[in-house]
């Protein structure tokens, strides 16, 4: 070691160790042992050592400085005061006033009263807490950063100790059912909604090769073209089942059908056979040397695709390998989270989705492809999970909470009842929702609330009619687009507007057109780097800018309406110059397909979104234009408070419950109904019950939601009553708090509104 690592650790200290824990004697009196070097060599009182036992328990171990009596006898479960604090989180602490810290808990039996400054780090072995090692000092003591360094080195040495199963059986460290290891959460990124409760199953690991040389070329070049048949033949197999014959999804495995046709990448592997190599050999080396080349690129869409590649040589090699069909059919336990680094869309299929309760990712977009194969089979999936793979172990407890983007892994068994139970009350719930199925949502005392559904996939449209949801107040076009390798073209767009009219049967559907940009880039269009892309290009700023996208998008959308409502609804208008500009263009594909001779919609109806708070300022030039206007309030909040949704530090740091919000949206409630345009909310603080309430307080009398959504709102509303809170709220738009959140809550629970 040189440099400044090597200045903060003590060369003496190590040497000393080392000596100790190669030497004779029991590992318990090796560790009594040093425990008392590393008190002398940091001018420490106190130096002792915790050992993880069964049952996330922290039993001292060895000490120098407390009383020798508590040894095997002072316990303190992970979570528990200081020592159980730094195992619980995986990190160091130093304290000059250790018993004025919130956390501190007091053991009579260990003497440590007089000992005021602490400083403890976990011994870590594999990604997982084995144990802690503290020092105190009698004085109120400013440890250095050289100090914390010195003694989470000395901790990686005891590490060895402490999990080689001398001092403890290997099996109470590392136990079957995995109870005694350290408790996790993981954030991660919403890849798709839901919870699930199972046991880790991580995906297969990479193939090795065994036989690299090859004897004959030709015969090596035909088990090739044999392997790449059966995988298409498998395709087509796939394509055949029921649940494949539409959406989104069947666009994701027609892609992955023509990687297998890539003469490219088919000639590259052909060379590397003529070179000598086995096949397997051959698409390996391809494989790696695409990895390699692809690592290098920026683009996200570029990115992964490589997995679909992965993917692809996996099931080769497989193949080649000996597999009869490529596939490792494993067999799975009844309640199992996938962990894996990323899949390719293929990969998913090889699990039964009945017995997969969610997916965990280390990588993993919203635009990826397993993302979309994974909604079309309803897996809740958290991605970006930081090296998960690093620390979970086969068959560990899972929870995989796609709602919010976390992952608990090894969870204590509290936290396990608790989502157990919450699932327990989900499904309950889901039944009272069900029989509200075809009741209309309307209030004690008879006011009509429209509550329709959002939509973004064609699968998403089986929830329509099982929710009884009014109709689809949101279509957003986009994710179709991002599903394809290439931008769709008029036919195609308007095969997929007819199937969702179609599977509507009459109901209203509002499309809003192209919404890209921002963290929605589309696969095919270069990504432009802005400073702050939630401002810049995107939405109907590239469209306008890009006419023949929104042309073409428009001329689908009225073709597939032919004789029927359409409801067209244009993205992020910042100004009325923007709406009459794309209301132009609009105009201009209408008049087209008069002139052509194509049925034109029976009915054409137009609208904005509300997202800009500028638009608010110009609703008397923009309500004689419209027919209809939606507020997405998700962008709203964010350009209303100028806080980034993305930043978890501020993220939450303004409500849509605060009395400013709440005043915005009555004030286009009433120019609305001034001028006789309907007004809906479709972004997600629609969805939940209590800012529902509050919209209905307001004078908003429709709502789109997601599916899930629809039930708990519906409920509210049917337990509401509509006079008493528009009076309450009258009461409080002038408040100055920060949200009306805690009232608001009260009034429900005075006025039995079910939330």
């Amino acid at each position: 070691m040189q440099g400044a690592g090597m200045t903060s650790v003590s060369r003496r200290l190590l040497g000393r160790l080392r000596d100790v824990m190669a030497g004779s004697g029991s590992a318990q009196n090796r560790l009594d042992k040093v425990v008392t070097l590393i008190a002398a060599d940091m001018v420490a009182e106190v130096c002792s050592c915790y050992v993880m036992r069964a049952g996330e328990v922290l039993e001292l171990f060895s000490t120098e400085g407390l009383k020798k009596e508590s040894v095997h006898q002072t316990r303190l479960r992970v979570g528990e005061g200081l020592v159980g604090d730094i195992a619980a989180h995986a990190r160091p602490l130093a304290l000059a006033d250790a018993q004025a810290h919130p956390n501190f808990v007091f053991r009579p039996e260990t003497g440590e009263e007089i000992f005021h400054s602490l400083m403890g780090v976990p011994i870590i072995r594999g990604a997982r807490v084995v144990g802690v090692l503290v020092v105190q000092n009698r004085t109120m003591r400013h440890y250095t950063d050289e100090e914390m360094e010195t003694l989470e080195t000395v901790a990686m040495v005891l590490a060895e100790l402490v999990a080689s199963g001398e001092l403890v059986d290997r099996a109470e460290l590392v136990p079957v059912d995995g109870n005694a290891l350290l408790p996790l959460r993981l954030d991660g990124v919403k890849l798709n909604g839901g919870v699930g409760l199972g046991v880790a199953v991580l995906h297969r690991p990479r193939i090795t090769i065994r036989r690299l040389v090859a004897e004959d070329p030709d015969v090596e070049a035909e088990r090739l073209k044999k392997a790449l048949a059966s995988i298409r033949s498998a395709l087509e197999e796939l394509f055949s089942r029921p649940e494949m014959r539409d959406g989104e999804h069947r666009d994701v495995l027609e892609t992955y059908r023509m990687f297998t046709e890539d003469t490219g990448w088919l000639n590259r592997i052909g060379e590397a056979i003529r070179t000598g190599l086995t096949a397997e050999a051959a698409v390996q080396k391809v494989h790696d040397d695409t990895r390699a080349r692809m690592s290098q690129i920026a683009d996200p869409y570029l990115r992964e695709r490589m997995h679909d590649f992965e993917d692809l040589a996996n099931r080769l090699l497989l193949r080649l390998s000996g597999d009869e069909d490529g596939t490792p059919r494993p067999e799975l336990p009844e309640a199992a989270i996938l962990i894996g680094r990323n899949l390719g869309p293929m990969e998913l299929f090889d699990y039964d989705p009945k017995r997969l309760r969610g997916l965990v990712l280390e990588e993993g977009s919203a635009t990826s492809h397993v993302a979309i194969v994974a909604r079309a089979l309803d897996i809740p999936v958290v991605g970006r999970v930081k090296d998960v793979l690093d620390k979970i172990e086969p068959m560990d407890q899972v929870i995989c909470d796609g709602d919010s983007g976390q992952v608990f892994i090894r969870p204590p068994e509290d936290i396990r009842e608790t989502f157990a139970e919450a699932l327990s009350q989900r499904q309950l719930r889901l039944a009272v929702y069900a029989r509200l199925r075809d009741l209309p949502a309307v209030t004690r005392e008879g006011v009509r609330i429209a509550i329709h559904m959002n939509a973004g996939l064609l699968l998403d449209l089986q929830h329509l009619h099982d929710s009884g949801a009014d109709g689809i107040g949101l279509y957003r076009t986009e994710l179709p687009f991002m599903a394809r390798s290439s931008l769709p073209d008029v036919a195609a767009q308007s095969l997929l507007y007819r199937k969702i009219l179609d599977q509507a049967e009459g109901k209203p559907v509002v499309f809003r057109t192209l919404d890209v940009g921002g963290d929605k880039v589309l696969p095919y269009w270069n990504p432009y780097d802005e400073d702050n892309p939630a401002l810049g290009w995107r939405s109907i700023r590239i469209t306008l800018d890009r006419p023949a996208v929104m042309r073409h998008q428009l001329r689908a959308l009225l073709r597939a309406a032919a004789g029927r409502e359409l409801s067209v609804m244009f993205p992020m208008i910042a100004e009325v110059a923007e709406l009459m500009q794309a209301r132009k263009i609009l105009d201009i594909e209408v008049a087209r397909e008069a002139r052509i001779g194509n049925p034109l919609p029976g009915k054409l109806l137009v609208g904005t979104m509300l997202e800009v708070p500028a638009l608010a300022l110009q609703l008397d030039a923009l309500l004689p234009l419209v027919d209809f206007v939606s507020v997405g309030t998700n962008d709203l909040t964010q350009f209303l408070f100028a806080v980034d949704r993305g930043n978890p530090r501020i993220a939450e740091r303004y409500d849509t419950l605060a009395p400013t919000m709440i005043r915005f949206m009555r004030y286009v409630a009433a120019k609305c109904r001034e001028y006789g345009v309907s007004l809906s909310v479709c972004g997600e603080m629609a969805g939940r019950p209590l800012e529902a309430m509050a919209l209905i307080g307001v004078g908003i009398r429709s709502l789109s939601v997601s599916a899930p959504a629809i039930g708990a709102v519906k409920t509210m509303v049917r337990s509401l009553d509509v006079v008493a809170l528009e009076a309450y709220l009258e009461t409080l738009l002038e408040s100055p708090d920060h949200s009306l959140r805690g009232k608001l809550r009260s009034f429900a629970q005075d006025h039995d509104i079910a939330l």
